[in-house]
């Protein structure tokens, strides 16, 4: 067989570095676009923020237009409306206030600032802006874990050198809620034999951390940590001797919500029982919980959606990234035949910072976009509630936009709309569809919330069964099994009806 050269002609989709680009835009959720957004300002000296810069007189423009054209450069004041957004002049204005403000020539001694200037309420005496709402969690949030909070409470409390070791080993075999895996048998045979120690001083060490904050910590079980708080509790509390003896003797009673026998064997009457139960509902059974080192995440929205005059209007959150556009005194410096590296670097730079800009406007059109039309079929949502929530399907939008269901999936996928009726992810409004008796279809959304609806309306002492919600389901014309029931049921994290059962 001989070796030989051909020409063939053919054709094959291939993906410009532009659409790659464009394609991990969209489907990067608002955090991961502003690191990115971030990076490309640091990198690339073509692109600049809008936000904090002066805006330039009129000559500056003027001498840069002229310098630009004769560059030759291709970015010119249409390239600007496409890439340039609102300006904010708050910079020019505060320079403007500093140049009609001149400082007197004699001043006292002790005279202040604010004697002779105006100060505006917005700035504080640092020289930055009052906000009552900045870094609320961070100033009152703690990063420290579970056993930093008891260490520092250990390092407070007076002990021995033993003492002290003991209860260290104790803090180390306490869980995230706060209770104790660690046995004072192993304990006992961590410490070193000369020490001689005995499991009361085990004991007693244990005594003492149980009195530490949090209410509850270090008990060994359930009963442990409800009766640990109980006696932290005043003595004149009401009901107090009640709680005691029903955590204490009949804890399994209250578990399995069999309130006739518990009434039986406490001697106590319903409303006694009531008083009982509202009081021992007040203690925590996972007193550990509260104490967290992981800190506050918050979702911010990509889309609003707000009604003004009977009308829904879908616009793009301004917040979500910075505005950005040419650097227009680099652009100003790119000369047409010049082929040296600095010039080739430039124009290299150019040519990125405005795909990255069109990237990013291509983003946020496709997004506005589907975002749109998700408001136009889940028109009954924003009325009604989740009972008004239709089937719908990555088909459906991406058929009404014109675009294939990938690109849908990527601009559904971790972005965020803000709506009255709170903040969800554009994914929560897909949702599979039942048949109903007449023939139309349910979401399976809307179902959820009939359930959840159902059981906020049901009678605490008889709570419905999954059977009997299934079939007040189909009378309203939607039939689903009783399987189906639990598994939305379960889904909303809603307990079966034996342990939804309650007194009060």
């Amino acid at each position: 067989m001989k070796t030989s050269l051909q020409l063939k002609m053919g054709q094959q989709l291939t993906m410009t570095p532009q659409l790659q680009q464009a394609i991990r835009l969209l489907q990067l959720s608002t955090l991961d676009l502003q690191q990115e957004i971030q990076e490309a300002l640091d990198s690339n000296p073509m692109l600049e923020s809008e936000e904090f810069d002066e805006a330039p007189s009129e000559s500056d423009n003027s001498n840069q237009d002229s310098d630009y054209s004769d560059s030759g450069a291709e970015t010119t004041a249409s390239d600007s409306n496409d890439y340039e957004f609102e300006h904010s002049s708050d910079q020019q204005d505060l320079n403007d206030q500093w140049s009609d403000d001149k400082l007197p020539d004699d001043l006292p001694v002790d005279s202040q600032w604010e004697d002779t200037f105006q100060v505006s309420a917005t700035v504080a005496s640092s020289g930055g802006p009052v906000d009552d709402d900045f870094a609320y969690d961070a100033r009152h949030a703690t990063t420290d874990s579970l056993q930093d909070h008891l260490l520092w409470q250990l390092n407070l409390t007076p002990m021995s050198d033993t003492d002290r070791e003991i209860a260290t080993m104790l803090i180390d075999g306490v869980d995230d809620d706060g209770y104790l895996h660690t046995t004072i048998e192993d304990v006992l045979e961590s410490m070193d034999p000369s020490l001689d120690v005995e499991e009361d001083e085990v004991q007693a060490v244990l005594k003492r951390l149980q009195q530490f904050d949090p209410a509850g910590v270090f008990a060994r079980d359930l009963r442990e940590c409800l009766m640990l708080q109980l006696h932290q509790l005043p003595e004149g509390t009401p009901w107090l001797p009640e709680a005691r003896s029903v955590l204490r003797d009949y804890i399994d009673l209250l578990g399995s919500r069999d309130y006739p026998t518990l009434m039986r064997k406490t001697r106590l009457k319903e409303e006694d029982l009531k008083s009982v139960l509202r009081l021992i509902k007040e203690l925590n059974p996972k007193p550990g919980s509260g104490i967290s080192e992981q800190q506050s995440e918050y979702v911010i929205p990509d889309v609003i959606v707000r009604q003004l005059r009977d009308e829904w209007r879908v616009e793009l959150n301004p917040e979500i990234a910075p505005k950005l556009r040419v650097n227009a005194d680099y652009a100003a410096l790119i000369r047409r035949s010049d082929n040296s590296a600095d010039n080739s670097f430039l124009k290299d730079n150019l040519q990125e910072a405005r795909w990255f800009i069109k990237s990013l406007q291509s983003r946020n059109e496709t997004l506005l976009k589907v975002a749109t039309k998700i408001v136009e079929y889940q028109i009954e949502f924003f009325e009604r509630g989740d009972e008004g929530m239709k089937p719908l399907v990555l088909h459906d939008i991406a058929e009404a936009v014109g675009m294939h269901e990938s690109t849908i999936s990527r601009v559904t996928t971790q972005k965020y709309m803000h709506t009255p009726r709170g903040i969800f992810e554009l994914k929560y409004f897909f949702s599979s569809h039942v048949s109903t008796d007449s023939g139309g279809e349910c979401s399976s959304t809307a179902i959820r919330a009939m359930i959840k609806k159902l059981i906020a309306e049901e009678n605490t002492r008889k709570p419905l069964s999954d059977n009997k919600i299934a079939t007040m389901l189909g009378e309203k014309g939607i039939q689903v099994a009783r399987r189906t029931v639990a598994k939305y049921r379960e889904a909303m994290m809603i307990p079966p009806s034996n342990e939804r059962k309650q007194l009060i």
